[in-house]
């Protein structure tokens, strides 16, 4: 049920810098490490020798070595040596191409010989110094496709956010759903509102007056597999909006990254790129805490409608006009899976 010739977040760096880490993608036990030159790598996390996790082991001149027996693994999926035996004839496991770029590290679950690393997604704001961006990592015990569902339709916002990002006047603004080339476009936009109380405060810390009235949008941009980017932000209202100068506005793009686990689990990393007071680093710490309470709340809807949905089997589910982002996501994620099927024969 998962596209797999596609790029996915593995993990953070931070995540490996001082041993490998064992995490199942796509369905798959991978264990990733820091190899020769402090390159990542991502093997099978499978040891040839005894079926251990290689991920419990540890690091030993750019290889990975079982700690279980000391059978030593080579970033190609290679026996290199185990103490007192010959490990020439030892079968290789797979390794995953892997790349660092973003702040994130990018796996190709499927077939190494189509990876193309110009597929990663170009994250415009990373590593720009005139953007600040900080996030987290939540495992979700639900489906990822319900995650995006959620992502591409914002209307929950005034439900399950009230005490942050949430207001009446997102049900009253109408929904626009789009296609822009490979991705699809959610977009709602409110006039002459005030703000909620998540956007006071960056309001304040930008210097504008936190109770004038503001321009409100919310772009959602999903591509395949698994990568929501949301434009978000308020300018103060008739300043021009997402357009707005940067001095009347407070704007950021939510960053949304979800890779599966298995059919009803994934990892979700999270977090903000905001275009505005970039070296605060106080503000940085205070977005992020703020953020991954505001989808902790996300995180319980979740995994109950998970539940719901395997003790219910085969319900219908409605789908209304707020759905249609969710539905065109999942339509891609079908073709792309149904194409690599067709494709396997």
């Amino acid at each position: 049920m998962f596209p797999m010739n596609a790029w996915y977040v593995a993990c953070t760096p931070d995540e490996i810098a001082d041993k490998p880490l064992g995490r199942t993608i796509c369905g798959q036990p991978v264990a990733l490490y820091r190899g020769a030159q402090g390159r990542v790598a991502a093997l099978e996390d499978f040891c040839p020798h005894r079926g251990a996790a290689l991920s419990l082991g540890s690091v030993v001149d750019g290889n990975l070595m079982c700690g279980y027996h000391g059978l030593v693994m080579g970033c190609d999926g290679k026996a290199v040596s185990m103490p007192r035996q010959r490990v020439g004839g030892f079968p290789c496991i797979r390794s995953y191409p892997v790349v660092e770029r973003h702040g994130f590290v990018w796996i190709w679950p499927g077939d190494p010989a189509l990876a193309d690393e110009s597929a990663i997604p170009d994250l415009f704001w990373a590593g720009h110094p005139e953007w600040a961006y900080g996030g987290g990592l939540y495992h979700i015990g639900c489906d990822y496709r319900l995650m995006i569902d959620n992502l591409m339709d914002l209307t929950h916002e005034a439900y399950v956010h009230t005490d942050s990002i949430g207001q009446g006047e997102i049900d009253e603004a109408p929904v626009q759903t789009r296609v822009e080339g490979d991705q699809i476009v959610t977009s709602r936009v409110m006039h002459g509102i005030v703000a909620p109380p998540f956007w006071q405060a960056a309001m304040r810390a930008h210097g504008l007056d936190d109770q004038a009235p503001v321009d409100r949008w919310q772009m959602s941009r999903f591509t395949a597999p698994g990568h929501v980017l949301i434009d978000v932000g308020v300018a103060l209202a008739g300043k021009g909006g997402f357009d707005a100068d940067p001095r009347d506005k407070v704007s950021a793009v939510v960053v949304d990254f979800m890779t599966p686990e298995t059919e009803s689990s994934h990892w979700y990393f999270w977090g903000m790129a905001r275009h505005f007071q970039p070296g605060d680093a106080a503000l940085t710490d205070a977005i992020r805490e703020g953020q991954g309470r505001i989808f902790s709340q996300d995180l319980a809807v979740l995994e109950a409608q998970q539940r719901n949905q395997r003790n219910f089997p085969g319900r219908r589910l409605l789908a209304l006009n707020i759905d249609a982002g969710g539905v065109r996501a999942r339509r891609v994620l079908d073709d792309l899976v149904q194409a690599e099927a067709a494709a396997a024969g």
